[in-house]
């Protein structure tokens, strides 16, 4: 600890170092700080750099530069790029590292030699563009595209049904009239192997579901349902009165080898999965799932493509949709059930670049509040959240009501939205201020990174129900489960009670409130405002300006991500990217 601390380290991430390497700490920063920035969650590249320059090691050392790359690559998955291209990485690594490109350059081809990164050249423009990848990422991708191939050209074990019967059959038995796209997605999901259903809300997803379901069920009863989030997963279970699991919890993660238990030697026994929110699904997920489906499965993945794409690297169900190789049914009818909902009208509406209807009739379940200064944008959500909403609706405050925000900076950011809410929502003298943060009991929270350890995932909601200062701990409940956290465990939850739309991605709450103000303006875009609408179950209220709302509602331009996936899919031999 003295030797970790006297070289600039906190005793928090001293703690942590310890608690990762053991005796063997002080040898393994000697040897390479920089190892520091990929096995320690908290520890980034700037941190270990530090700790190197005070080693001793100098600016252009090669391990500098490897680390660098590596950092520099983790940087842009953590923005949503699979790869990148190898010309504008160069640029970007300069900038960061502020070396030599040509040193850059050398070191890239080392990584390459070592197999930690890959070098390939993919189609862009008409042209062979070089790009660069992690290994791990490349071999994902690959990965997705064989297993899906593998899935499709498989015989089924299921017994083959007359379509048109099966589909007459479960309308009488559901009660329920489909359409026709409706039917052609469940003739499509009892023939095919491997299909994928998308649509927005009001489109009939969880019917299509249900009538599968129910005649598949005739069939066998190996039936697995699984989506990306616990909440996701929870609803699911609720519209199908089926169990459905994470498919983090499906898989089931072995401490011991830090892998999946369910892979290619020990796949899950199902005839058929369902994956629903199958848009949130990473790649690096996507490829441990596919890989656990056995031959004979039958795989329907649903999800709504217009919703922003996974929090981590990669745009699976889109690339796999753009591939033309898997099955799709595209939903675009709005039912009767839904039609009266304006916050399911408003949402196609946005998805079609039309500015919503903002009459703010009485007894609408979406409103748009108009205002043009920050501070009173943030003096109206705390008030809607603390009292005017809780008044009318009789929501609760912290398990009915959540605010969304598209950015973490500023006045109405996440940041500054979740210390004014904590004082408003709930004023304790008594809290713990750690690593710049201030927790209190009843205090709601969200868990930011995968900790498979704990069973807790980036994105889960909990509250606050003990904080032990003597024993250094802190307990969250997480749907009636009680998680322990040591206080060096700490920078793994933040307040909840404004989060980040991306991070609400999967997740429904009755009530949903958004600020959109043009402060917000490099994040306005039309998928960011349509995924934020379409978390509101029972009301929607946006507040801010209106000329913010038609800014996003009119910018179509979906921040590009690089992925390899889809040429992947289209290529002969997957291996050939």
């Amino acid at each position: 600890m003295i030797f970790l601390q006297s070289h600039g380290v906190s005793p928090t991430y001293a703690q942590k170092i310890f608690k990762s390497y053991g005796s063997q700490s002080i040898q393994k920063v000697k040897e390479n700080p920089y190892h520091l920035a990929r096995d320690i969650f908290g520890i980034g590249f700037a941190i270990a750099d530090k700790i190197a320059k005070k080693l001793g090691m100098t600016h252009d050392s090669p391990q500098r530069i490897d680390a660098g790359i590596e950092y520099v690559l983790t940087e842009l998955s953590s923005s949503g790029h699979v790869c990148y291209p190898v010309h504008e990485f160069l640029v970007e690594a300069e900038k960061i590292l502020e070396v030599n490109r040509e040193l850059i350059g050398a070191r890239i081809k080392n990584l390459e030699g070592d197999a930690r990164i890959e070098l390939f050249d993919l189609m862009q423009e008409g042209k062979r563009v070089p790009f660069i990848w992690k290994k791990k990422l490349f071999a994902a991708e690959i990965g997705i595209a064989t297993e899906l191939l593998r899935l499709k050209r498989s015989p089924c074990s299921l017994r083959a049904v007359d379509v048109q019967k099966a589909v007459q059959w479960v309308q009488s038995l559901l009660k329920i009239e489909l359409a026709t796209n409706q039917q052609a997605a469940v003739s499509q999901a009892i023939t095919e192997k491997v299909q994928v259903i998308t649509g927005g809300p009001g489109t009939g997803k969880s019917t299509i579901t249900k009538a599968i379901l129910s005649i598949t069920e005739k069939l066998t009863d190996k039936i697995v349902l699984a989506a990306p989030t616990g909440r996701a997963a929870k609803r699911m279970s609720e519209i199908t009165g089926k169990t459905a699991k994470t498919i983090h919890a499906l898989l089931e993660f072995d401490f011991k080898v830090g892998k999946f238990k369910k892979n290619q030697e020990t796949p899950l026994e199902c005839d058929l999965i369902i994956i629903d929110e199958a848009s949130m699904i990473d790649t690096t997920l996507m490829f441990n799932l596919l890989k656990a489906i056995p031959n004979h499965a039958r795989v329907v993945f649903v999800g709504d493509i217009n919703q922003l794409p996974s929090v981590g690297p990669g745009n699976v169900l889109k690339d796999i949709i753009s591939s033309n190789v898997i099955a799709v049914t595209m939903l675009n009818e709005i039912f009767r059930q839904a039609a009266g909902s304006q916050i399911i009208a408003n949402a196609h509406r946005i998805n079609k670049g039309i500015v919503p209807d903002v009459r703010n009739l009485p007894d609408s379940d979406f409103f748009f509040l108009e205002a043009a200064d920050p501070k009173d944008v943030l003096n109206q959500i705390v008030t809607l959240v603390s009292q005017r909403i809780p008044r009318k609706y009789n929501f609760d405050v912290f398990s009915e009501i959540q605010v969304l925000a598209p950015m973490k900076k500023g006045v109405i950011g996440t940041e500054n939205l979740n210390e004014v809410l904590q004082q408003t929502l709930n004023p304790k003298e008594s809290a713990l201020h750690w690593g710049g943060k201030k927790f209190a009991i009843g205090d709601k929270v969200m868990q930011i990174r995968n900790n498979y350890q704990k069973e807790v995932y980036n994105g889960d909601i909990g509250r606050i129900i003990d904080i032990d200062n003597t024993e250094q701990q802190l307990v969250v409940l997480f749907d009636e489960r009680e998680v322990h956290y040591e206080f060096s465990e700490l920078d793994e939850i933040v307040l909840s009670y404004a989060v980040s739309i991306h991070k609400y991605q999967g997740s429904e709450c009755p009530c949903i409130v958004i600020p959109v103000h043009t402060s917000h303006y490099t994040l306005l875009t039309r998928n960011l405002i349509y995924t934020g609408v379409t978390r509101g179950k029972k009301l929607v209220v946006l507040v801010g300006m209106s000329k913010a709302l038609a800014i996003a509602v009119h910018n179509d331009d979906v921040k590009k991500r690089y992925t390899g996936l889809q040429q992947a899919l289209v290529g002969s031999n997957p291996c050939g990217i």
